[in-house]
């Protein structure tokens, strides 16, 4: 019998970060370098890029890189799409290619689309508060041994990048003092709106996201009142 040991336990003092959950629709850039070795880079269930996957669901195809959009649970087209998202990335594909290579997955809202925030149009909001940046640069991190500081990248135009509303360690008393003040101030995204969905807290120790929501968060998604 093989041995399983068990795994380590992370700390809960560690820190993290908390941004506004935007209520919309889960969505995601996937982008892909043809010239490269497919052997390296597969998709759901361990399958490799075919060229029956390219032709089928491909948007924009540039010098070998080709650009696709997802749902939370499938691969989209201009014919099967989910609240024009497909349309919206092939229209800004030039501009979403300085994305780079890989996955790329944020929320699609506005609209037309869950809670609507008020707005005539649909927006993107990158999730990777890490990464991308939208108006101020962000320290990630730096170097122990040059001391070189690495930020935060500007994102693509056509994007924005969810809010962080809180970088330290983590508490419950942080918690429910940003829950607090998108219930007072509203939204961050869409200043104006004041109905903001809640806060997700990523929790660096244990690489985990949690989730918290202004009202009925004691029960499940999609349960409501009787």
């Amino acid at each position: 019998m093989e041995f399983q040991k068990f795994n380590k336990i992370p700390r809960l003092s560690r820190d993290c970060i908390i941004t506004e959950k935007i209520d919309g629709t889960n969505a995601q850039i996937f982008i892909y370098n043809k010239n490269e070795d497919v052997s390296l880079l597969t998709l759901d269930f361990d399958n490799l890029v075919t060229d029956n996957f390219i032709h089928e669901y491909s948007l924009y195809n540039e010098n070998g890189l080709y650009i696709f959009a997802g749902s939370r649970k499938r691969w989209l087209t201009e014919k099967k799409d989910n609240y024009g998202f497909a349309k919206w990335v092939q229209a800004n594909a030039e501009e979403l290619l300085k994305l780079g290579e890989g996955r790329h997955y944020g929320e699609w809202y506005g609209k037309g689309i869950q809670r609507k925030y008020g707005l005539e149009e649909k927006r993107f909001a990158l999730f990777n508060v890490g990464r991308w940046h939208k108006n101020e640069k962000r320290l990630v991190s730096i170097d122990p041994e040059t001391k070189e500081e690495k930020y935060t990248e500007q994102c693509p135009d056509c994007c924005e990048v969810v809010p962080v509303l809180y970088e330290g360690l983590f508490g419950t008393i942080q918690v429910n003092r940003y829950i607090e003040y998108l219930s007072y101030y509203g939204s961050k995204i869409v200043p104006g709106f004041r109905f903001p969905e809640g806060i997700i807290i990523f929790h660096s120790a244990s690489g985990k996201l949690f989730k918290k929501s202004l009202e009925n968060d004691e029960k499940p998604k999609g349960q409501k009142d009787a």
